[in-house]
């Protein structure tokens, strides 16, 4: 997988994309399959980003700093300019009944998910079904271990009693 940080032209708006291969980027783009989900325009290409290095497999990261607290995110803008057509939003809505399906024998754990996970593949806790947040070089170092994990396709919205 590689992880691609995107900008819409129109309002520099930056998200983050994840594709197959360079080829599946630019064969999404060609097809205008890609959109801003701030304000839905099509017109979104690669953003300006920094090399990622990657280490060996046998070596540690440093921790990462944390962050300050982000204030609260704007409402959601709608994901198109135009409104979608019926089958899209009762696909979207099916999808959205899967995902919520899926979690509900799932427990919550916050941004401690790649950390858990970590333990429960290396033996040093009980299996079980987790859901959480990972940043996308979390992920990544998850999935070059051998770890299984998913993006979802929507935001879920947390416990009160998460961390």
């Amino acid at each position: 997988m590689i992880v691609y940080d995107l900008e819409c032209r129109s309002a520099r708006h930056r998200f983050e994309g994840w594709f197959k291969s360079s080829d599946d980027f630019a064969r999404q783009q060609e097809r205008g399959l890609l959109c801003c989900p701030q304000c839905g325009t099509d017109e979104v290409e690669k953003a300006l980003q920094a090399p990622r290095l990657t280490r060996k497999g046998n070596q540690r990261s440093e921790p990462v700093p944390t962050r300050a607290p982000q204030p609260p995110a704007a409402p959601a803008a709608p994901v198109a300019s135009v409104p979608l057509p019926p089958q899209a939003v009762e696909l979207i809505h099916k999808l959205a009944t899967m995902q919520a399906e899926a979690l509900k024998d799932s427990r919550y754990v916050g941004r401690n998910f790649a950390e858990d996970a970590r333990a429960m593949h290396y033996g040093e806790r009980e299996h079980e079904v987790i859901h959480g947040e990972a940043s996308a070089e979390q992920a990544q170092e998850l999935i070059e271990e051998g770890i299984a994990v998913a993006a979802l396709p929507f935001p879920v919205v947390p416990p009160e009693s998460a961390n």
